[in-house]
């Protein structure tokens, strides 16, 4: 998952903010929170300025949601570039995480299966999280 695209990519405009919370998800290869970007860049930037940044991050498909077991919201890096015209993520794979260690991962290569929904709904995105323990935490 540890994508290593630049603001560029996505035609985002290069801020000291913007920078730092990019790399904080380059150096990491599972999902993180508002709260955690807040914590590693507490001394740099306000909770409004990180916030922002992480909004506009998933506006332009840098970014996607994570629902956790508690009902609150993590984020990770897109792995594919994702934010071509009207934008909408496709990101139905799982996510895992672990009850040990609390890292939310990504897993790519396990798709959720196509769920036939009944006449008039629209699927608009698929979550699926799998608790258990990590591999390394398992190990």
């Amino acid at each position: 998952m540890n994508s290593k695209y630049s603001l560029k990519d996505f035609e985002l405009r290069s801020t000291p903010c913007r920078t730092d919370v990019l790399a904080t998800f380059q150096k990491v290869d599972y999902a993180l929170s508002q709260g955690d970007i807040e914590q590693r860049l507490s001394d740099q930037y306000d909770r409004v300025t990180v916030y922002r940044t992480l909004k506009t991050f998933l506006t332009q498909g840098l970014l996607h949601k994570v629902l956790d077991d508690n009902g609150g919201v993590k984020y990770a890096l897109c792995k594919e570039l994702c934010h071509q015209g009207d934008h909408t993520h496709q990101h139905d794979h799982v996510h895992f995480k672990c009850n040990l260690c609390g890292q939310t991962t990504c897993l790519e290569t396990v798709h959720i299966p196509s769920i036939q929904l009944p006449a008039g709904f629209t699927k608009q995105e698929s979550n699926l999280l799998i608790q258990g323990v990590c591999s390394v935490c398992g190990a």
